[in-house]
């Protein structure tokens, strides 16, 4: 595993970012949107991912800053993980918060698929457009080459559901990244490639 330094920058966006994946959650992030950057803090540090973000919008819109975000920490998660030899692949965690439960489910398989279930009934929660969450999570998936399901199985509060998706995302993402010592020569495949 190594450590990512990467930037984008496009007429709508400016970021940079540097992932470490086998950190300790120390973190350093700052976006626009307030929410956002809470809830990124929370993947930092549930998945103890290091990670420095600065993240700028350009045309002020958020719908285009999340997705860039997206596509800038899938591409250093992609080649953060290397070859991928001794990687678990698989995560799958249940996080629970107060009404709000949700289970994310992935596998670091190299064919980029990406659905999700929730059941968000305000359209934004603080600073944060709530239809920018699945399109958050799905963008991530593309562009890091994963296959990832997260569904909410309980919950009514908005903020609560979607700090527990983000917090799930990151112990499962976790889990699937880190070395299994068992197998730690070997590509996680049958196939012999992911």
């Amino acid at each position: 595993m190594q450590i990512v330094d990467t930037s984008r920058t496009t007429k709508e966006t400016d970021i940079s970012l540097r992932l470490n994946i086998d950190g300790t959650g120390k973190n350093n992030i700052e976006t626009p949107v307030n929410f956002f950057s809470h809830m990124l803090r929370e993947f930092s540090w549930h998945g103890k991912f290091d990670i420095d973000l600065s993240a700028k919008s350009l045309d002020l819109d958020s719908h285009h800053l999340v997705e860039d975000v997206a596509i800038v920490l899938g591409q250093a998660f992609r080649e953060a993980l290397g070859d991928k030899i001794g990687i678990n692949r698989y995560g799958s965690m249940f996080i629970p918060m107060d009404d709000a439960l949700c289970h994310c489910v992935l596998d670091i398989s190299g064919r980029a698929y990406c659905v999700c279930s929730f059941n968000l009934k305000d359209e934004r929660t603080s600073d944060f457009e709530t239809v920018l969450l699945v399109h958050f999570f799905n963008t991530f998936a593309q562009n890091a080459g994963i296959t990832l399901h997260i569904r909410q199985l309980e919950g009514f509060d908005t903020h609560h559901i979607i700090e527990a998706a983000f917090k799930a995302f990151a112990r499962a993402l976790k889990t699937a990244c880190s070395i299994n010592k068992a197998y730690q020569n070997e590509l996680p495949s049958t196939k012999g490639a992911l």
